[in-house]
């Protein structure tokens, strides 16, 4: 996986993050296949505000991996939303 500089971090939109905080932080981003399956990987991993905020998150990473055509099992703790 490609690491993100700070700059190219910051230059990008808050919609390629899976997730931003109240503090305008982001988290999880879903840029690229590999980065995609990187936040379903560290999705558990990451703190939210809140268990909303945490549904939210995987949703979009979800509506992400779709759009990359990236294969999520039904049966995973990601995709069933346990964690």
């Amino acid at each position: 996986m490609p690491e993100l500089s700070e700059k190219q971090r910051d230059r990008m939109p808050d919609d390629q993050f899976a997730y931003v905080d109240s503090q305008g932080d982001e988290h999880l981003p879903i840029n690229d296949e590999s980065h995609i399956r990187n936040a379903m990987a560290r999705w558990n991993q990451t703190e939210f505000e809140s268990q909303a905020a945490k549904e939210r998150a995987r949703k979009k990473i979800l509506a992400a991996a779709r759009e990359h055509d990236i294969d999520v099992d039904p049966e995973s703790d990601f995709a069933k939303g346990n964690g």
